[in-house]
């Protein structure tokens, strides 16, 4: 289902997923099956979201973004690709993120560029990840540090 205040351009989304109001999704992005894409969302071209992948309200997936299979994106998370941005600048260099199987990223975090956080991994609301979090960790705070091991 694509709401009709929707403007979605790209023609790889999967069976059975939702897209919302006012979201915004380029046309090479690609978008798995069974995946809720809420009100307000922008996927760029350069990216890659997995099967049963739920992303809340207000968030942009740039370029370079891949979210694997069951993933949980909260509310207003914020991706960034460029570690050293400057408007208009020619020599910008984007990094990509890489967001494992089973992830969560509590609402109102913000994930740096060139950054993995591994499967089944849990970010707490209102971290600032600066670095790779490994697999079945629960990480959170500003910058996020490590609490403890998941099972």
């Amino acid at each position: 289902m694509i709401h009709p205040t929707a403007d979605v351009k790209s023609n790889y989304i999967g069976d059975e997923t939702n897209i919302w109001q006012f979201c915004i999704v380029l046309p090479e992005a690609r978008i798995g099956s069974n995946t809720n894409i809420c009100a307000y969302v922008l996927i760029e071209n350069e990216v890659i979201i997995g099967d049963n992948v739920t992303i809340k309200s207000g968030v942009q997936i740039w370029d370079g973004i891949t979210i694997e299979d069951n993933v949980f994106i909260g509310p207003n998370v914020t991706f960034t690709n460029d570690r050293y941005p400057r408007s208009k600048n020619p020599e910008w260099i984007q990094e990509s993120i890489l967001i494992k199987k089973g992830a969560t990223i509590g609402a109102n975090s913000t994930v740096l560029p060139g950054v993995t956080i591994g499967e089944n991994a849990m970010i707490g609301a209102g971290s600032v990840v600066t670095k790779d979090i490994p697999a079945n960790e629960l990480w959170y705070g500003n910058p996020a540090k490590f609490i403890k091991k998941l099972d």
